[in-house]
């Protein structure tokens, strides 16, 4: 297992190395045939009025999937103990998946998102705030795949939303969670199409 660990307003200290690494071998002990490579990206706010100063974000690469979790507490330790339990049920819960996927037939992508318009409100109750800096740029290869595919890689990388290029379509899609329960997917429709601006998500 390759481990690759960087640090935001942080040293990585020997001593803070050595733990991620003894939290996450045991994190990954039992899937480690299906692991390539784990980032770990550990990160101090320097704004005082953020509670949750210690974040602690791993990446884990299993056979070609991403899983992600991601914790935040006033402990730097306990940021990388939550994490790494976190990490440790994403992985449990993508082999079942993948076990049961070998059992049962694909489900349509139809029965799962329901056409729909898109809500204006897409943050809910989160309050909007805007980093102090410029964040990191993310690049990452997107293979086309349904939306099926598309909603399972949602439940593994802990995030509200997943990009995604329709295989069916060729087009980028977006599958989000829906604030009232469930999961809606955002396509992009051509201008003037019955009368509709594209940007439209009335």
């Amino acid at each position: 297992m390759k481990l690759l660990i960087q640090g935001n307003n942080i040293t990585v200290t020997d001593s803070i190395h050595d733990y991620v690494q003894q939290k996450l071998e045991k994190a990954v002990k039992h899937f480690q045939n299906i692991t390539t490579k784990v980032d770990v990206h550990l990160s101090v706010a320097r704004n005082s009025r953020i509670n949750d100063k210690h974040k602690a974000e791993v990446t884990v690469y299993a056979n070609g999937t991403v899983i992600r979790a991601q914790e935040g507490s006033e402990n730097l330790y306990a940021s990388i103990d939550m994490v790494s339990d976190k990490i440790a049920r994403q992985l449990r819960k993508y082999k079942e998946k993948q076990l049961a996927k070998k059992n049962h037939a694909q489900v349509k992508a139809g029965d799962i998102v329901e056409e729909e318009p898109v809500t204006t409100d897409l943050i809910g109750d989160r309050a909007p705030e805007l980093p102090s800096e410029v964040v990191r740029m993310k690049y990452f290869a997107m293979p086309p795949m349904s939306v099926q595919e598309a909603l399972e890689q949602l439940q593994l990388v802990d995030h509200d939303f997943y990009m995604f290029l329709n295989e069916e379509t060729n087009e980028i899609n977006v599958i989000y969670i829906r604030n009232h329960g469930g999961y809606g997917v955002i396509q992009p429709r051509p201008e003037n199409n019955n009368g509709h601006n594209g940007n439209s998500h009335g």
